[in-house]
């Protein structure tokens, strides 16, 4: 079934505009009750991150499964991960989440997760579809759905944060400068950092609805190595407005990008016996974390862009660690979901057992030059491009030529008409000559 709405990550996009709207979201929210409501008693857990319009959806979900029946737990505003954690452990039938991660205020977004804090599989996504299709209705007074409000949400997920490394750690000493994106994690990051005893700065968090993630949080964290700098901390922690992305900055302001992040955990793990089979990476991986990770015995897979492909594998091949470049990482032997906090509390976790800095920790990866160039496509189907002997040829010539010292993706843009060519290799010249010699072709091509 071609889905309507969905994406790979819920449906996400500009307030008032196509499905994210108030008539949309309240139908929404009775479809998803249909569906993941199991019957009376039933409840489902509703969170957001701080986006203005977060209380409108609020709303309009609220009401939607009330009239379908279904009990609600309102959780105000609550990372992402955390949402899903609750999800699990109060028992309840789904949990709904209202963001647009990393995006400005103008986006909105609905996701939701399981009973079991995981994903909706595909085919639940396709069923709440085909109840959007039908008339709305609502069941008898005496069986609508009632809406509590969750006053404990917060501390249980602080706890929970706290829980995911040993209580023996001992972070007195440690100066930490914290970036919350004015995003859903900015009344939690700061004080889990605290309650395991580092010192905290805290930036990024005094949301107002209308400045979530500008010019702060993982995707813009410029603002936190600067801050380290400034205050002289040993190290910056940056989430995203939903608080399941996170990219750090160490001693001396350089940044750590979700790959260096993920071989230290990865190293960790390994050393400590916890890890479970191999990392799993994605197309966009750079290829120095597959190199490090096969020098420490490790394995790596890739999948396709994306966390729900990552947790796919990992779940298929019941292996615990995987992850994006851009911080989004999965430690499937603490929780569900990419979780930034929880990834965070795992780096600094391996910091105080080996007494080693975050500086001195990432050096043992050495990222590999990268150069992405985006070809117009025109009228021309990206399709036919990808099927072209004369760019195949040019991409086989440089892989030939590059060996296992490079990497060629070829790869559609899936929001623009753009082809995307990204080569990696050891030297930065010779992978910027590779790819434009790729790209030339696909432009040769089009010309035509």
């Amino acid at each position: 079934m071609a889905r309507k709405y969905f994406g790979t990550d819920g449906i996400r996009g500009r307030v008032g505009e196509g499905p994210i709207n108030p008539e949309f979201v309240l139908k929404l929210g009775w479809a998803a009750g249909r569906v993941l409501g199991n019957g009376p008693g039933s409840k489902i857990l509703i969170g957001k991150d701080t986006r203005i319009s977060g209380y409108m959806f609020e709303a309009a979900l609220e009401a939607g499964l009330a009239a379908a029946g279904v009990n609600i737990r309102m959780l105000g505003p609550m990372p992402t991960p955390g949402i899903a954690y609750l999800t699990r452990t109060l028992h309840g039938s789904a949990g709904i989440v209202i963001s647009a991660s990393h995006n400005p205020h103008e986006d909105n977004g609905i996701k939701f997760f399981s009973a079991t804090g995981n994903k909706l599989p595909d085919a639940v996504e396709e069923e709440i579809e085909r109840e959007l299709d039908k008339p709305m209705t609502t069941v008898s007074s005496s069986a609508l759905g009632k809406a509590k409000r969750l006053d404990d949400a917060r501390g249980r997920y602080i706890e929970f944060c706290k829980s995911t490394i040993p209580s023996r750690l001992d972070f007195r000493g440690l100066k930490v400068v914290v970036d919350c994106a004015h995003g859903a994690t900015y009344h939690i990051a700061p004080e889990v950092l605290e309650e395991i005893g580092a010192e905290v700065i805290t930036i990024g968090a005094e949301p107002n609805g209308l400045n979530i993630n500008d010019g702060f949080g993982a995707t813009k964290p410029r603002a936190l190595a600067s801050s380290v700098r400034v205050n002289g901390a040993d190290l910056g922690i940056a989430l995203d407005g939903d608080g399941d992305r996170v990219i750090m900055v160490d001693g001396n302001g350089e940044i750590v990008d979700g790959d260096e992040l993920l071989y230290i955990i990865a190293g960790s793990r390994l050393t400590n016996g916890g890890l479970n089979g191999s990392v799993v990476g994605t197309l966009m991986s750079n290829l120095g974390l597959e190199v490090a990770l096969r020098d420490l015995g490790v394995g790596f897979e890739r999948v396709a862009v994306g966390d729900r492909y990552i947790l796919e594998r990992l779940s298929e091949r019941d292996w615990t660690l995987g992850g994006e470049p851009s911080g989004h990482i999965i430690c499937r032997d603490r929780t569900t979901t990419g979780d930034g906090i929880v990834s965070a509390l795992q780096v600094l976790a391996e910091i105080n057992k080996t007494g080693r800095s975050l500086a001195e920790l990432r050096r043992g990866m050495r990222k590999y030059p990268q150069e992405l160039v985006n070809v117009p496509l025109g009228d021309m189907p990206a399709a036919d491009v990808m099927a072209d002997s004369m760019v195949n040829d040019a991409v086989s010539a440089v892989e030939s030529d590059m060996g296992d010292d490079g990497r060629v993706l070829l790869r559609p843009s899936g929001t623009e008409p753009l082809i995307r060519v990204m080569v990696e290799g050891r030297e930065a010249d010779v992978v910027a000559s590779k790819a434009n010699a790729i790209a030339d072709a696909v432009r040769e091509l089009v010309s035509r």
